[in-house]
């Protein structure tokens, strides 16, 4: 291999590296959202409520998120609330929500990751029990 291609290459290499942050991040922030695969997580507060839409904002902008229909369940946020949302980018561009855990543990489960939402057959699907729904405990 040519010793100029090479040193040049590994030049590259080593600024590309130095530029990367060596801390592993598991969670995304909302500026830097893109499509991604199910599964990413945002954490922020909860600004605008309507229904199980909200909106959650953090230090570098803001999105929508999509809790699913209320009629399906209700998921009760505050606004000001602290709360990490794991889900997916839509098509619309809101951020779909599998599930919501709150400040304290609490998680609220919103659907599974795969597939078709539980309610994507409209509001006289049969529902789980509503009481076995919502705001059980993490497991850890």
């Amino acid at each position: 291999m040519n010793k100029q291609l090479l040193l040049g290459l590994t030049i590259a290499a080593s600024i590309l590296t130095l530029g990367i942050p060596t801390i592993a991040r598991s969670q995304t922030r909302i500026g830097d959202l893109q499509q991604r695969p199910p599964g990413t997580t945002i954490s922020g507060r909860v600004g605008n409520i309507v229904g199980n839409d909200f909106i959650l904002e953090d230090d570098s902008g803001q999105i929508i998120v999509d809790a699913g229909p209320r009629w399906w369940q209700q998921i009760n946020l505050s606004p000001g609330e602290e709360v990490t949302v794991n889900g997916e980018l839509g098509r619309g561009g809101e951020f779909d929500a599998f599930s919501i855990t709150r400040a304290n543990g609490t998680v609220i489960q919103i659907r599974p990751a795969q597939g078709p939402p539980p309610w994507a057959g409209g509001p006289n699907r049969n529902r789980p029990n509503s009481g076995a729904r919502g705001n059980a405990p993490a497991k850890n």
